[in-house]
């Protein structure tokens, strides 16, 4: 079983999506640290992220490699978090990722996210959701974690978001068939618990058993 999860910066995509893949005992995916990855590579090595987004190992897991070097912390920069967006409108850059996301998850559980996870990478998946907040909201999320002022966050968000629901390839939006939450003034637990829900009913409908460490 497949669940994609997609959204905006700062909707909790990241904290819901390794949750939800812990309660149910499926494999987590952060493909957007896929991106990020490209982005600090392509800015190390002087190289367009083009020219090296199909040849880099990337490790995903708990900690997060580029050819073997732990970069965990390195991707989760605003200077990256800004390449990685004009990384991800590249064409060239979103083929090779996509194709690459798209065999990883092709057989077994996943909980995936990203920004085009149920509208390109799986538009078969199980079950599609799209988190949602307001910007403000967003942007304090952001804040906290990174420990920059929220007023900076926000101008940045908002540029990235423009870019992100413009760009040609992929553009960010609600995949066919996704349930939209708003998850603005909602406890990580509450958000958790409605997509378990949600992933018990698809689950039944494909009539297929779905485990939780949660039983």
């Amino acid at each position: 079983m497949l669940i994609a999860i997609d959204g905006p910066a700062g909707a909790g995509k990241s904290t819901v999506a390794r949750r939800l893949a812990d309660a149910l005992g499926f494999t987590y995916l952060d493909s957007g640290a896929m991106y990020r990855s490209v982005a600090l590579a392509a800015a190390e090595r002087g190289r367009a992220p083009a020219e090296i987004a199909s040849s880099l190992r990337i490790g995903l897991g708990d900690r997060v490699t580029i050819d073997g070097r732990d970069v965990t912390e390195a991707i989760r920069t605003p200077a990256v978090s800004e390449a990685a967006s004009r990384a991800a409108a590249d064409p060239a850059v979103r083929e090779a990722l996509v194709a690459e996301q798209r065999r990883m998850v092709s057989s077994g559980d996943w909980v995936v996210e990203g920004r085009d996870i149920g509208t390109v990478v799986a538009p078969g998946a199980a079950l599609k959701v799209f988190l949602t907040a307001s910007s403000q909201e967003r942007a304090r999320r952001r804040a906290v974690q990174t420990g920059a002022d929220v007023s900076t966050v926000l101008a940045e968000q908002s540029a990235r978001d423009e870019r992100d629901r413009t760009r040609t390839h992929s553009p960010l939006g609600p995949a066919e068939g996704a349930v939209v939450l708003d998850t603005t003034g909602l406890a990580l637990d509450a958000v958790v618990g409605q997509i378990l829900a949600l992933a018990r009913e698809a689950a039944e409908g494909d009539a297929a058993p779905l485990s939780s460490s949660d039983d």
